[in-house]
């Protein structure tokens, strides 16, 4: 059931320069903690301590001024099957940065290339319910695209414009019947953006918020 939202924030127009600015910036290098927008029990500290070190690429498609983002639906061997995510796993003990794993991870489920990728910064880390201590890596690659997709990891690649998931009206928030919980998710050319990754993408909303000002 469809119920009011109560997610509200000012459009965010981006461009590859005012992104790259931003991730420059103090308030993006503070590093500030991501929060869970859903309505649904947070993360207790006990299990934010164990929480498991991750890292997801957030990749920007530049083709001139047009800006999308790369999302995956991943693969039907794998857990959460079906869901749109951003590439990315969990560290590895050889990984040195978050930076390392998200770029890896990106190589490893879709063929992205390291050296296709200018990263521009990172976000804080989010902490999921499913045990993971997210860090979500932002990075901006153009064309040609060139992606090799891993057979039962990623099923397909879509693309989502940037102004479309920078807008705070993109995200409608759905009841779940019988319960208090309520989940955001966002639509688009039948593409559905949920769970972390929708958390993911409001945070990034808010953080661009603070110095992307009308």
């Amino acid at each position: 059931m469809e119920i009011p939202s109560d997610f509200e924030h000012p459009p965010i127009r981006a461009t590859r320069a005012s992104l790259e600015s931003h991730f420059r910036s103090e308030a993006a290098l503070a590093l500030a903690p991501l929060r869970n927008p859903h309505h649904e029990p947070k993360v207790s500290s006990q299990s934010a301590a164990r929480a498991v070190p991750a890292a997801v690429l957030i990749p920007i498609v530049a083709r001139g001024e047009d800006l999308s983002l790369l999302i995956t639906r991943r693969g039907p061997g794998i857990s959460f099957a079906g869901h749109s995510a951003f590439p990315g796993g969990r560290s590895d003990p050889e990984d040195s940065s978050p930076e390392e794993t998200a770029l890896r991870e990106a190589f490893e489920e879709i063929g992205l290339a390291p050296e296709q990728v200018q990263v521009i910064g990172r976000l804080g880390d989010y902490v999921s319910h499913s045990g993971f201590r997210i860090v979500p890596v932002v990075g901006i690659t153009g064309e040609p695209l060139r992606l090799r997709l891993h057979p039962g990891e990623v099923e397909a690649t879509f693309e989502v414009p940037l102004p479309l998931a920078l807008d705070a009206r993109s995200y409608r928030l759905r009841k779940r019947p019988g319960t208090s919980r309520a989940h955001f998710y966002l639509e688009y050319q039948g593409h559905y953006v949920a769970g972390p990754t929708a958390s993911l993408l409001m945070n990034l909303i808010e953080e661009l918020g603070k110095t992307h000002r009308e």
